[in-house]
């Protein structure tokens, strides 16, 4: 096969839909929104227009009436995901709101160990119940990709906002680097061939 055709994927595969969905009949997961990935060791490409956007995310799904969710990564005193801290917190952009639950997780798949699927439940997201899942927030390869995959597995279904998302560049096994724009692409990539639907815009979500 030319390495210029793409091949058919998973979810055409399943016959899964692909549609996005209304997102006044989502549950909104903000992910990691937080001043780790501003500054410092942990900065990404592209965190500040990544940050604008789940700003008009989190003002679109309040405005529809949407829950929201935060997810916030405890990585101990001391880190760069120290929550008791200023760097760690969640950026003041997108602050929850009140009676907007802040779930803590420790790992990137945020409904490992966490009270997110209870949550969601209680909001009246469960699996089969009809509810999606719209998904903003950081990094991409690594907490929008695997709490994306967790909550498939689960049985939800997922669409990530892809401008509100971003990474940073990393080395190859190889040795080359391996720039941000190319790593946000495949992780996105990788989320459309199974686990969930992607939409480049926040305009793209249907009210």
């Amino acid at each position: 096969m030319s390495t210029d055709t793409p091949s058919t994927t998973l979810r055409d595969v399943a016959g899964l839909d692909n549609r996005p969905p209304k997102l006044s009949e989502s549950v909104l997961i903000m992910i990691d929104f937080q001043n780790t990935y501003r500054t410092g060791v942990m900065a990404l490409e592209g965190a500040e227009e990544a940050l604008a956007a789940g700003a008009r995310l989190l003002e679109r799904a309040r405005a529809a009436g949407a829950p929201v969710v935060h997810i916030i990564n405890d990585g101990g005193e001391g880190s760069p995901y120290d929550i008791r801290a200023h760097l760690g917190a969640i950026s003041d952009e997108v602050a929850p709101g009140d009676g907007e639950p802040v779930v803590v997780k420790q790992v990137p798949n945020a409904f490992h160990l966490t009270e997110l699927e209870k949550t969601l439940t209680g909001l009246g997201a469960a699996p089969g119940r009809g509810k999606d899942l719209v998904i903003g927030g950081f990094m991409t390869h690594m907490c929008v990709n695997y709490t994306s995959q967790g909550a498939f597995n689960l049985g939800y279904r997922p669409t990530v906002v892809a401008e509100t998302t971003a990474t940073r560049a990393l080395a190859a096994p190889d040795g080359t680097v391996l720039p941000a724009a190319a790593l946000q692409a495949a992780a996105l990539t990788s989320i459309t061939d199974l686990f969930g639907i992607v939409v480049a815009t926040v305009d793209e979500l249907p009210e």
